[in-house]
Formats: C-alpha cells, sequence, structure tokens
C-alpha cells in the first residue's frame, strides 16, 4: 500500500522585479512511497531533491501536481488547525543542518517537549512526560545526563542529529523526511544515524524518504532510487538495477565517481 503519492509535481520560481526570470526547480516529479520503504531522492545539488521535500513536507506550496499521504491531499484537503497539527505529527524531518534546527537562546530539550505538545495522547504530568523524554534519548544512544540541561553550542552535531530523531521515537511518524541528514557530522557518527532511522523502520513500520547526493550510500540503504537531475527523475528503480546497471548517463556519472563501489560492480 502506497503511503505517500507524489503526481506531477511541479515549482517554478519567479526570479526578478522589473525584468521577471522563471525557473522551473521540480518538473512533474511522480513517485510512490510505500509502508515501511526507504526511498532515496539523489542527485546534485540544485537537482530539485530539497525542493521536492519542502514541498512533501508543506514548506513551500507547489504550482502544480498534487501530493497525497495517506490518501489525502495535503495542500487541498488539510484545512483546519487539528488537521495540520495531525499531519505534523505523522510526517516528519531531519533536516542537512543540526545546527540549525535548535534555537540557540534554550536549552536543546526543548525541542522535544514541542513533539510532546504534538502527540494526540500527551503524558497526564510533567514527570510522565519527562521519562518519555530521557526514554527517547537512551533509544538513539544519550545518556540524558549529558543532554537535558545543555544548549546547542555545548554538545556535538552528531548529538543533535541524535536528538531530532528522539523527537521521532516520541512522535512514531508514519514518514520521515530526511534531508542529507549525515553530511555535516562527522564519518564515525553517521553510521550510527543511519542505523537509527533503519530501527524507526523495522521497529515503528516509518516509511522514510531520504535526500542525499551520495549515490554510494543510497545503493545500501535503500529499498527504491529516484535519480534527480535539473528538477526531473531520469531514472528510477531497486538498487541493483539503478546503480549496477544504469541506463542514463548522469546515473553512469554518479556511478563512476564512486570508486570503491565502481570498482565492487567490475567484481561481480
Amino acid at each position: 500500500m502506497s503511503r505517500l503519492v507524489v503526481k506531477n509535481l511541479t515549482k517554478i520560481f519567479t526570479l526578478g522585479f522589473f525584468s521577471k526570470r522563471y525557473v522551473e526547480a521540480v518538473k512533474n516529479v511522480s513517485f510512490e512511497v510505500k509502508e515501511r520503504e526507504i526511498v532515496s531522492l539523489v542527485g546534485e545539488s540544485g537537482s530539485g531533491k530539497t525542493t521536492t521535500a519542502r514541498m512533501i513536507l508543506r514548506l513551500l506550496r507547489p504550482t502544480s501536481g498534487t501530493i497525497h499521504f495517506e490518501g489525502t491531499d495535503i495542500w487541498n484537503d488539510l484545512n483546519d488547525k487539528e488537521s495540520l497539527k495531525d499531519f505534523r505529527r505523522k510526517v516528519h524531518a531531519v533536516f542537512q543542518d543540526p545546527f540549525a534546527s535548535y534555537n540557540p537562546f534554550y536549552p536543546v530539550e526543548r525541542t522535544l517537549w514541542q513533539a510532546i505538545n504534538l502527540l494526540e495522547n500527551t503524558p497526564s504530568n510533567k514527570k510522565e512526560a519527562i521519562e518519555l523524554i530521557k526514554e527517547s534519548l537512551f533509544r538513539v544512544g544519550l545518556d540524558p545526563k549529558d543532554i537535558l540541561g545543555k544548549y546547542p553550542h555545548q554538545i556535538s552535531g552528531g548529538q543533535k542529529q541524535r536528538i531530532m530523531i528522539a523527537r521521532c521515537w516520541i512522535l512514531r511518524p508514519l514518514l520521515i523526511v530526511a534531508d542529507e541528514p549525515t553530511s555535516m557530522i562527522d564519518a564515525s557518527s553517521r553510521g550510527g544515524i543511519i542505523k537509527l532511522l533503519e530501527e524507526l523502520r523495522e521497529k515503528e513500520g516509518t516509511s522514510i524518504i531520504f535526500i542525499t547526493h551520495d549515490l554510494g550510500l543510497a545503493y545500501y540503504v535503500s529499498d527504491t532510487i529516484y535519480v534527480m537531475k535539473n528538477g526531473e527523475i531520469v531514472e528510477r528503480g531497486d538498487p541493483d538495477s539503478v546503480v549496477l546497471n544504469p541506463s542514463h548517463s548522469y546515473t553512469k556519472l554518479l556511478v563512476g565517481s564512486i570508486p570503491k563501489l565502481y570498482r565492487k560492480m567490475e567484481d561481480i
């Protein structure tokens, strides 16, 4: 069953005031995300993958096309505060820059309290809420004693991303949109972030849209890969067919830029 259906999605930006110029950032994009599926949108900077994600997250209105989540048109049918809150509860984002996800004037657990406020069945008292926050931190491998009361500048980028995934453990969303979640953290933390996302898929049935410029990483984590170039999907399929037997010239270029993966392909 498809959890998310994106059909003919297009976004055109208007630039300039007196002499207007139009940029088609996303062009007639269509794809689906099934339950428990990890789908990767792969492409270079400017390929349209982040713009697509922002439209799915209801942060940027499409010029045309539709986005249906659990059968609901998210841009035409979510017309009241409660339905929007339910959407935010079920669709969650992990952004590229862990530093930009926090207000520097508040302790980092503020973002976890915001997640608790989104819950359909909120804890009955503050003590229960704090226990839920601690449990979520333990889930992502963080000791609450090292996190609670700290400000963003006092913890690492990897810890910040783990806290954002702790939000997901609190909310148990049906869909996570992870926009380059490992690109701005150190290499030692990247594997742990990927593992946490995979655990959410396995234990909670969460679907994941994984946005990356790294085709090699997409190969190892995805059920389905969509390759984007200049706002369009130029290739799609399972990881083996896309990476080991690419048909589009741009996909072949991406494959050739990953030496380790390329050597593995030649050994097959």
